[in-house]
């Protein structure tokens, strides 16, 4: 299903969206990048390519009109990856920003243009061991440090991708059933109030505070999206000082393509 239409309307402002694919391949391979060719965002930013730059098709790889990064997995091959892709080009790209334990699975891009810094990561999943949990909290927090840092010395920073926690009961269709699971655990969504608390704004909440049944990920295997029962995992994140400039955040439901669905930001180009 491809929306004929814009899904994120274009206006004079920046638009950034952001996308857990599941497979850059298969989204190409089944049609789906036609949307991004439809909707032409000013930075589009990916997260779970599973996929090396040289393995993708050429209008992937360097789309006409478009600077294009890619982090790929170190660990395995079909694991993992980010990719962006702007039509400026950045002042800078980095990689490896984190300590080197967080540096192999090609998790994070950053990217620094002249009015902002944006961060595309794809968080650690954290299911099936306690040490992969440990991982992911010892992830956030070395990410949440590392954002610290730059606004610390003046930066306005944007980070967006797939964060693999759904913050409150809000952003999630079953909170008592998922209490004990990943995703949803009291340590998890702690880390997002330190994330809040330091000096950051969940852009969605933002601009819809009240706004129930808001996902970004649902189970395939169960169908849990024919009854919208899902998970608010997917963000755009702002430091507050950058949140004059934020003019809306949404989330793009209706566009198919992989167990999650994109979100898109607008930032004021006045």
């Amino acid at each position: 299903m491809i929306r004929k239409c814009p899904a994120f309307p274009i206006s004079n402002g920046m638009r950034i969206i952001s996308w857990n694919v599941n497979g850059l391949r298969s989204l190409f391979n089944q049609g789906y990048w036609d949307w991004f060719e439809q909707e032409k965002p000013d930075i589009f930013c990916l997260q779970e390519t599973k996929v090396e730059e040289g393995q993708l098709s050429p209008e992937v790889q360097k789309p006409e009109g478009y600077f294009a990064y890619f982090n790929s997995s170190k660990e395995r091959k079909g694991y993992s990856g980010v990719a962006v892709y702007s039509k400026k080009e950045p002042k800078s790209v980095s990689f490896d920003v984190l300590p080197e334990k967080f540096n192999t699975q090609g998790r994070l891009i950053e990217a620094a243009f002249e009015d902002f810094v944006l961060l595309n990561v794809y968080f650690p999943n954290g299911g099936g061991s306690p040490e992969k949990l440990q991982y992911k909290l010892d992830f956030y927090d070395a990410f949440l440090e590392h954002i610290k840092k730059l606004r610390k010395n003046g930066k306005k920073v944007i980070f967006c991708g797939d964060v693999n926690v759904a913050h409150e009961e809000i952003d999630i269709a079953r909170p008592k059933e998922n209490e004990g699971h990943v995703g949803f655990l009291p340590e998890e969504r702690a880390w997002m109030d330190e994330v809040l608390s330091a000096g950051f704004v969940d852009t969605f909440r933002h601009f819809h505070p009240d706004t129930k049944n808001a996902y970004s990920y649902w189970d395939t295997i169960s169908r849990a999206r024919d009854r919208n029962i899902g998970w608010r995992l997917d963000y755009f994140i702002v430091s507050q000082n950058l949140l004059p400039k934020i003019k809306r955040s949404e989330i793009l439901s209706d566009v198919y393509g992989s167990d999650h669905c994109p979100v898109g930001l607008e930032v004021s180009s006045k």
